[in-house]
């Protein structure tokens, strides 16, 4: 019981080990601590970095968060010793080896959950057994999906259904039965795990969903007005429990914090700013395709073809290619010559919100990860749609058909590292289409529409500040 005779609430945090999953966590443990919630993040080693600097900010705040490690047995599991995140490993292949890991973790996490008695257990929806956990401790387990409710929606739609296994060919539209809206994607689009391929990442997603639906109930990085339709169908439809307390991003209000979110960025934040303050608003496009996704040569090329010829100013933050290329002949000629004074190129980690917020952004290239989405939509800016792998085609149809935020790419088949090659003409004609075409006006008014809801969700008396007022009552 805390000094004004309220019960306090110790919680303790398990984020997957991918950037895209520790980075919302994180956010989500300050919003608690916000609410004086004591909580504590589980990590390993490596990834302990990631959280270090936000956590002492947050105790300089006068709120409670510490941090706990555990062994991560990568090479116990066949993994190289040092990787310990879903951004570091070498291949595809190695994903089933990462997962054997991460089972393994059971263990040394339950010590802690003795260790630390606390009240309720946010674990992120890749743990198959936390649920299991949970109940042998008699807490609450809430699960962070990472996701939007509307691919959520459409996952549970497409599982007991299976419409994908009706069609001819890979490439036939499918439309997700009981859904609010008419949602149509091809079977290519949908992941391998999801179309009930037999595979051992297939049946530890299986395993991790089972588990999940045993939680008390699940954690959403999203906003009412942004989808009340499926926040509602969620709830009312599928009779699960949800709290919508997003976009975290957003708890992050200073320059600074903005700045050293995530790695280290190969870039300093200023270094940003500056440049983006000497171009006018709107007038420039940002790409990035997230920590996991990864081109090769060949594709970075028709990238770099293709900015050039749209003539727009750019910031471009490009990966290692995905065959190893340290030379970078994948660049034409002379490109950076003379891009000098219109474009950035930032190799490697980028601070993106901070990028993202600048009046001088026009648009984003994005791969559609959900974080990368919903930044870019709390930022205001239309989105150049490019899908890669995971749920990232459903927030391309998010982005493109309901919210109409966006222009597609085009690109038509779930590949991880980068399948098909999208031409030069087709990416140039994409950002055009949003930064000069004849939809420009419309699609901007809407993304900045959205924006400014973002922003309201979560100020006092908003609908995502309520929804986290209401779960920490309930857990209360």
């Amino acid at each position: 019981m805390s000094s004004e005779g309220i019960p306090e609430i110790k919680a303790l945090f398990l984020p997957f080990l991918a950037y895209g999953h520790m980075l919302p966590a994180l956010d989500i443990a300050k919003l608690f601590a916000s609410h004086g919630v004591k909580c504590t993040i589980v990590t390993t080693p490596l990834n302990a970095p990631i959280f270090t600097k936000a956590i002492a900010k947050t105790q300089g705040l006068g709120n409670e968060i510490t941090l706990k490690t555990i062994k991560f047995p990568a090479v116990e599991a066949g993994l190289p010793q040092d990787c310990e995140n879903t951004d570091e490993l070498p291949s595809e292949e190695m994903i089933v080896k990462f997962v054997k890991a991460v089972s393994m973790l059971r263990d040394p996490f339950e010590e802690i959950l003795r260790d630390v008695h606390p009240q309720c257990l946010v674990a992120d929806m890749f743990f198959p057994w936390a649920s299991h956990l949970a109940m042998k401790f008699s807490i609450p387990r809430l699960s962070f999906v990472g996701s939007c409710f509307f691919s959520i929606c459409a996952f549970e739609s497409l599982r007991p259904y299976k419409p994908h296994i009706e069609v001819s060919s890979d490439s036939e539209l499918i439309e997700i039965p009981d859904l609010p809206d008419t949602i149509r994607l091809t079977r290519q689009q949908i992941p391998h795990a999801t179309r009930g391929e037999e595979t051992e990442f297939g049946k530890f997603k299986k395993s991790c969903e089972e588990d999940e639906l045993k939680s008390y109930g699940v954690i959403f990085n999203s906003f009412y007005e942004l989808e009340p339709t499926y926040a509602d169908h969620f709830r009312n439809v599928l009779n699960r429990r949800a709290w919508h307390i997003g976009p975290v991003s957003l708890c992050n209000r200073e320059k600074e914090e903005k700045a050293q979110r995530g790695k280290e960025a190969a870039i300093a934040g200023q270094e940003c700013l500056t440049w983006l303050d000497s171009k006018i608003p709107n007038s420039v496009v940002y790409v990035c395709f997230g920590s996991q996704s990864q081109f090769d040569g060949s594709q970075l090329r028709e990238i770099a073809v293709a900015l050039e010829a749209s003539g727009k100013q750019f910031i471009w933050a490009v990966r290692k290619s995905r065959d190893g290329n340290e030379n970078e002949d994948w660049l034409p000629s002379e490109f950076e010559e003379r891009m000098e004074d219109r474009g950035l190129i930032i190799r490697g980690w980028a601070p993106q919100v901070l990028i993202l917020e600048h009046k001088a952004i026009g648009a984003f290239v994005t791969h559609c990860g959900w974080n990368s989405t919903l930044e870019g939509i709390s930022s205001g800016v239309p989105l150049v749609t490019w899908p890669l792998f995971a749920e990232q085609f459903l927030n391309e149809k998010l982005v493109i058909q309901i919210l109409k935020i966006g222009v597609s790419v085009g690109v038509q088949k779930y590949a991880r590292f980068g399948g098909e090659t999208v031409k030069s003409e087709r990416i140039k004609e994409a950002i055009n289409r949003v930064m000069e075409g004849e939809e420009t006006q419309k699609i901007r008014s809407e993304a900045k529409k959205y924006g400014d809801l973002a922003k309201k969700a979560v100020e006092r008396g908003g609908s995502s500040y309520k929804d986290l007022k209401a779960l920490i009552e309930d857990l209360r």
